[in-house]
């Protein structure tokens, strides 16, 4: 008795320093709230969203390809004072001095034509050359000109990337709210690897301190001579084993307490208290609902259609380069030169042009077919592997939805078995102290109720991390009944 009254003030100093210093805080957290520090907070998170970025600016890029391009360039200036050679009317070389600026400025436009492939394109320009030497200063410019290039026969890049790159964007948009779910799947692990060693360390608590008071009637017993020295030696031994496995529940708890702040990005050094996460019984998931919801949201369904159109362009790619090949060129303008800038702007004259290139392949000794029929065969290829796929992506769903309402069955028989485990334990300790109950039996009681409390922690987390595997895979949320969306 005097003992406690001593402990008192201690007590109350400890528990006064604990609410006093935030340090010492215990942070208590639900299953929900971990996942969505996760989501805010995790080096995964991070990673995804400059990924998400990356993949914005390069949509970016490609819708660029379509609008008109303006640029202007030029030398400003071209210096030169040098010698050079100069070939005589009778063939032999004499070496000149050069002296003069040679100066222009362009202004292009150009503008691709999707449908054709072309591209129509306009262009001013403006020269001047100064010689030095003769105290000379020529200009000449193009006050404007148009022209149409063509290719002819050709594969048209830009045809197939409008077909290609908006699946990409819109796939890479679901890739990373599916990466979001994936971080819900790993923090779930991280979280009940922290609460089922809380429970542990509970629990070995909780045996500690009830070995130790049965220990304590069991030295009044065998003092009596109800019970036999090998009984309290069995006892001193229960004792023994809970106190070692407090300890090695204390290590576990630490473990997993500094995994879970380093996933998740939790600061400080607050102590970290899990609430037991409830399980939704009400939530109906049907098999049917989860594969529509995982072909409408999931990359994987839009990275189908992506890789079939990407085999089809490669044949079309190899097609197109085979055999003739031909560009037609066509512009049209005004052109002048003279010896004052204003001067080129008047009156100029017109200029034409027109050429078609062409590239005929005279023996290449089957590269062209081979080129070809290798593209088909992986066209061909790529449309098994693409079954396959969506047969796996298929057969995924339906054995996740099975895993999760088994889960859902499980959890009822696991938290039945926990009570009566519970009642079965708290009867044998009863028993025990009346001395109608041997020390093998309470130890058998002791397991059972131990084993009962992990196999509930266990199925709660196999339910949720199923759930979450279930979010995953369809991009659905079954509690709100809507699309996720970020």
């Amino acid at each position: 008795m005097t003992k406690k009254f001593l402990m008192m003030p201690l007590l109350w100093w400890i528990g006064f320093g604990v609410f006093a210093n935030p340090k010492n805080d215990t942070l208590r957290l639900t299953l929900p709230q971990v996942v969505e520090m996760a989501k805010a907070n995790s080096i995964a998170a991070k990673q995804a969203i400059t990924v998400k970025e990356t993949k914005y600016w390069e949509w970016r890029t490609f819708k660029s390809n379509y609008q008109p391009q303006l640029a202007l360039s030029g030398v400003l200036p071209g210096y030169t004072k040098t010698y050079t050679q100069v070939q005589q009317p009778n063939g032999t070389i004499l070496f000149q001095p050069v002296h003069y600026d040679n100066s222009s400025l362009t202004l292009d436009f150009s503008q691709s034509i999707t449908a054709t492939g072309g591209t129509i394109y306009g262009t001013t320009q403006l020269q001047r050359f100064s010689d030095f030497d003769r105290k000379n200063v020529l200009y000449n410019g193009i006050p404007y000109g148009l022209g149409y290039t063509q290719p002819l026969l050709q594969f048209n890049a830009l045809k197939w990337d409008k077909k290609i790159e908006p699946l990409k964007f819109n796939e890479s948009k679901q890739v990373f709210i599916e990466t979001q779910e994936k971080i819900s799947v790993t923090v779930t692990e991280y979280f009940f690897d922290l609460l089922l060693a809380q429970v542990n360390l509970d629990i070995a608590d909780l045996n500690y301190a009830n070995t130790q008071r049965i220990l304590t009637i069991a030295d009044t017993k065998f003092e009596l001579g109800k019970i036999s020295k090998n009984e309290i030696l069995q006892l001193q031994l229960e004792v023994l084993n809970a106190q070692k496995a407090v300890g090695t529940a204390k290590r576990d708890v630490e473990i997993a307490t500094l995994n879970l702040r380093s996933y998740t990005g939790i600061e400080g050094d607050d102590r970290i208290k899990l609430d037991m996460p409830t399980v939704v019984t009400q939530m109906s998931v049907a098999t049917e609902k989860v594969l529509n919801e995982a072909y409408e949201n999931r990359s994987d369904a839009i990275a189908f259609v992506r890789r079939l159109a990407e085999a089809r362009r490669d044949v079309a790619k190899a097609k197109g380069e085979n055999g003739l090949k031909a560009t037609l060129r066509a512009n049209l303008g005004y052109s002048n030169a003279a010896t004052n800038a204003f001067d080129v702007y008047r009156s100029p004259k017109n200029q034409q042009s027109v050429e078609l290139q062409l590239s005929i392949p005279v023996m290449d000794w089957g590269r062209s077919k081979s080129r070809t029929k290798t593209a088909q065969a992986n066209e061909q290829f790529t449309i098994y592997a693409v079954e396959q796929d969506k047969q796996t992506f298929k057969q995924q769903i339906v054995t996740q939805v099975t895993l999760f309402n088994m889960m859902k069955e499980q959890i009822q028989l696991t938290d039945k078995a926990e009570k009566i485990a519970a009642e079965k334990y708290k009867i044998a300790s009863e028993r025990y102290v009346l001395g109608n109950l041997s020390i093998t039996d309470l130890s058998i009681a002791f397991q059972e109720n131990d084993r009962a409390k992990r196999d509930y922690v266990s199925s709660l987390r196999d339910f949720w991390a199923a759930y979450y595997q279930l979010r995953y895979l369809s991009l659905y949320d079954f509690e709100k009944n809507k699309k996720i969306t970020y």
